[in-house]
C-alpha cells in the first residue's frame, strides 16, 4: 500500500502536465514507475485508503485468460469494464472492422490466445507458457505479449498492460509485468490486483511455488480532473494492513480457468477500507 501511495504523491508532487489527444483532457505525468507485489506471503495489494472493488478486476483477466473480444462476455463475468471502450469508443464506432454491439475486436486475450501468424495459423502463447512451467521449463522466453501494432487497426483499444513475463527459480514463479500507461487513481489497483492474481493463478496451475510479481509501469499519470481528489482526499487518509485473497484450490489447470471458474472461487478476507472516491473516468 505504500509502494502505491509514494507514486501518487510523487506524481503530485513532481508530475508535469502533458495534453492528451485521446481524452482532450490534462495529466500530471511521470516516467517510470516500478512497484513489487509479495504473492508468496499473499500480501493482496488492495487499495484501503478508497474502496476498491477487487472482483471486477479479476472477472477481466479471466476473461483476457478465455480469450473473450466481447463486452457481453465480460459482463456475463462481472465486469461492465469493456463497455464504454466497445460502444462509446467514436473512433472504434466509426471504424469498419466493428462488428456491432459489444465487439471489441482483437484486443488483449485475443492476441494472448490467438495471436495471427503470417501463414493464416494462430498461435496461443498462454497455452505454450503454461505447458513449459508444468513441466518445470523456463526458456528465458516464457512471454505472453498483447501488444501486436500490426493489428491495432482491428481493436477498440490498444493494451495499456500489454506483456507478461514469467520466470522460473527451481519450483518458484515470477512474473513480471510491463504497462505503457495508467490511470494510476482509476486503473493501477485494477492492474496490481491483476498482476498479483495472474502469478497466484498460474503458480496454482502449474504445480509451482508463488514468490514476487514485479509490475513496471511507464507513463504514470493523474487526470486534471481526479487531481484534487487524490491530493486532497485519499492522499490525507491512512492505510490499512493489506487484505488476503483466497482462491478455490480445486482449481487445478487452464482448462479449469477457461471453463467454471466463476467469481465464487475467489474471496479476499481482512479487508479495511476507508469510503469510496468516485474519480472522473476518461474513455
Amino acid at each position: 500500500m505504500k509502494q502505491y501511495l509514494d507514486l501518487c504523491q510523487r506524481i503530485v508532487n513532481e508530475g508535469v502536465w502533458v495534453e492528451n489527444e485521446r481524452t482532450g483532457k490534462r495529466c500530471l505525468t511521470v516516467i517510470n514507475a516500478g512497484l513489487t507485489y509479495d504473492v508468496a506471503n499473499n500480501q493482496f495489494p488492495l487499495i484501503t485508503t478508497r474502496k476498491s472493488y477487487w472482483k471486477a478486476a479479476i472477472a477481466e483477466f479471466l476473461g483476457y485468460i478465455r480469450g473473450y473480444d466481447n463486452a457481453a462476455d465480460f459482463r456475463k463475468l462481472g465486469t461492465k469494464t469493456w463497455d464504454a471502450n466497445a460502444n462509446e469508443n467514436q473512433a472504434w464506432l466509426n471504424n469498419p472492422h466493428r462488428k456491432g454491439t459489444d465487439d471489441m475486436g482483437r484486443v488483449y486475450g485475443v492476441q494472448g490466445r490467438s495471436w495471427r501468424k503470417p501463414n493464416g495459423e494462430h498461435l496461443d502463447q498462454l497455452r505454450k507458457i503454461v505447458n513449459n512451467l508444468s513441466k518445470g521449463i523456463d526458456d528465458r522466453g516464457e512471454i505472453l505479449t498483447f501488444y501486436n501494432p500490426g493489428e491495432f487497426d482491428l481493436g477498440c483499444l490498444r493494451p495499456c498492460m500489454h506483456t507478461h513475463t514469467f520466470s522460473l527459480l527451481g519450483d518458484t514463479l515470477y512474473l513480471t509485468s510491463y504497462q505503457r500507461s495508467c490511470d494510476v487513481p482509476l486503473g493501477l489497483n485494477f492492474n496490481q490486483i491483476q498482476v498479483f492474481t495472474f502469478l497466484a493463478l498460474m503458480a496454482q496451475i502449474t504445480g509451482k511455488k508463488a514468490g514476487q510479481a514485479f509490475h513496471h509501469i511507464v507513463n504514470a499519470h493523474i487526470y486534471e480532473d481526479q487531481l484534487a481528489l487524490m491530493r486532497d482526499v485519499q492522499l490525507k487518509r491512512e492505510p490499512f494492513p493489506s487484505p488476503q485473497l483466497e482462491i478455490n484450490p480445486d482449481i487445478k489447470s487452464l482448462e479449469d480457468l477457461e471453463t467454471w471458474v466463476t467469481m465464487d472461487d475467489f474471496k479476499v478476507t481482512g479487508y479495511q477500507c476507508h469510503e469510496p472516491i468516485k474519480y472522473p473516468f476518461s474513455v
